[in-house]
């Protein structure tokens, strides 16, 4: 039997159009809770329960993060980003915000990362002008892009895989991770995300670079990962996103 005070609990919906949203949300948030350090401050909620419909958290009493917490979150990451995996990918397809996530389990990340990150976004794209322009750029690049990414890519790291400021809460004592889009990749995936949207404070960045320092193509890098993220928003939310496309397919010829 389930014994809990309806006080400490949220309640989150599935609004989506997808039935298991919220299953492989929780699955997401068990991958890191496993591999996050077991005594550190950075945490997920806790799940009571789960299914198609709703899932009953651990309510996080949100507040301002200090300083120490953002050098505490930089370490933490990076220690977990450190963990060596076997594949790239993940064993079942999952989503990021309302997106479905394409996944196999691979051992070449360039071919993974191209495949079933930029080439879905293309298919979704509803402008046939614009996605045959992005397809027509991916296809003529794809083997320089596959090679580059493999050989500036250390080993297969979990990723939270949307880790934006609004998916990172803070209260007095622990910091969460939440709303995960798990998978196996490039750590520094994840960094390129924490800058798509005025990024984090200083201390992270500091913090993440002296425990696991970024690799020296780390700012080509950052334009090709968030890519996937902005052809995500240009597919969901429109024109807005567009400029944030043609510089990564731009980057991309230049290589």
């Amino acid at each position: 039997m389930l014994i809990y005070k309806m006080s400490s609990i949220f309640i989150k919906h599935n609004h989506t159009q997808f039935e298991d949203s919220l299953l492989k949300e929780a699955d997401g948030l068990k991958a890191l809770s496993d591999a996050l350090s077991p005594d550190a401050k950075v945490i997920t909620p806790k799940i009571y329960e789960v299914d198609e419909n709703s899932m009953h958290l651990e309510k996080i009493y949100s507040a301002s993060p200090s300083k120490e917490q953002y050098l505490t979150l930089g370490k933490e990451l990076a220690k977990m980003h450190k963990r060596v995996y076997e594949f790239y990918g993940y064993a079942e397809d999952n989503h990021i915000g309302l997106s479905l996530q394409k996944n196999i389990l691979s051992k070449n990340w360039g071919e993974f990362f191209i495949i079933y990150r930029l080439n879905y976004q293309l298919s979704l794209i509803q402008d046939k002008a614009i996605q045959s322009r992005f397809q027509s750029i991916l296809d003529a690049n794809k083997k320089k892009l596959e090679s580059f990414l493999n050989d500036t890519t250390k080993h297969p790291s979990l990723l939270h895989g949307d880790l934006w400021s609004g998916n990172v809460m803070f209260d007095n004592e622990y910091i969460y991770l939440i709303d995960p889009a798990a998978y196996y990749g490039d750590r520094e995936v994840d960094i390129a995300m924490t800058e798509m949207f005025g990024g984090f404070d200083r201390e992270f960045y500091d913090s993440y670079e002296k425990e696991y320092p970024k690799s020296k193509h780390y700012n080509t890098k950052k334009i090709i990962y968030n890519l996937y993220h902005y052809l995500n928003h240009y597919n969901l939310f429109g024109h807005g996103y567009l400029g944030g496309c043609e510089d990564g397919f731009e980057l991309i010829k230049s290589l």
